[in-house]
């Protein structure tokens, strides 16, 4: 299926609502779940669901939503996640995706890492404008996803060891706006990614962004800073 075929899908509200959902989620999700969340009837939301999984915008599957196996555990149900992918349109024709892959390789031969960073941080910085940092996470996790890096809050230790005594939260961003480029050129492009954060939310505020790469998601976090945490 053409991208524009696909992302045209999404002009009925109630299945662009599901998909939204769905890619919330971060997970497997069920028919029942994604009609409940919705408010539409589940025949209504599998419908819509089939039709994302057909233009290729979403994933399906199934498992047992009870969690148990055996004899009484229930039927497998079918269950969605967002397809990996990217769909896009530009009318005319624009190939941005190589323009940025080949100034990366560019940048990265001649050893501009540094330059980048900087070019990186300043252009954060001009984005916030006469702003001053974040407050806090939840004003952090409101401009992530104004930038499109789909935020969500994760317990976590005070230096990303896990959920425990005195745990904190953290914002993880289940998509990274650079991610073809950066698949190719990792180091440079997630270090462009953190300085570019860093001056947008502030790198002497009440939050921190840092590095801390997980399979799947952007390559940073945002946290509490360190002073906030004392």
């Amino acid at each position: 299926m053409e991208d524009i075929d696909a992302i045209a899908v999404l002009q009925d509200p109630v299945r662009r609502r599901l998909y939204e959902y769905v890619v919330a989620q971060g997970r497997e999700v069920g028919r029942n779940e994604a009609a409940e969340a919705v408010g539409v009837a589940r025949t209504l939301a599998a419908h819509h669901l089939d039709r994302l999984t057909g233009a290729g915008l979403l994933e399906s599957g199934s498992r047992r939503l009870s969690g148990r196996s055996g004899p009484g555990a229930g039927r497998p149900a079918k269950v969605y996640t967002r397809a990996p992918g990217e769909r896009s349109v530009s009318l005319p024709g624009r190939d941005y995706r190589t323009a940025a892959e080949l100034l990366a390789e560019a940048a990265e031969q001649a050893g501009l890492d540094v330059g980048l960073s900087a070019a990186a941080r300043r252009r954060g910085e001009a984005l916030r404008g006469s702003d001053e940092p974040c407050a806090g996470l939840e004003e952090a996790m409101a401009m992530l996803a104004a930038r499109g890096y789909e935020p969500h809050l994760e317990a976590a230790g005070p230096e990303g060891e896990g959920v425990g005594e005195g745990a904190s939260s953290v914002i993880r961003m289940r998509n990274c706006p650079f991610h073809a480029v950066a698949e190719r050129f990792p180091p440079l492009v997630c270090g462009m990614n953190l300085a570019l954060l860093e001056g947008l939310i502030g790198a002497d505020g009440p939050v921190r962004a840092r590095m801390d790469a997980r399979p799947g998601e952007c390559c940073v976090v945002v946290e509490a800073s360190k002073n906030n945490q004392d």
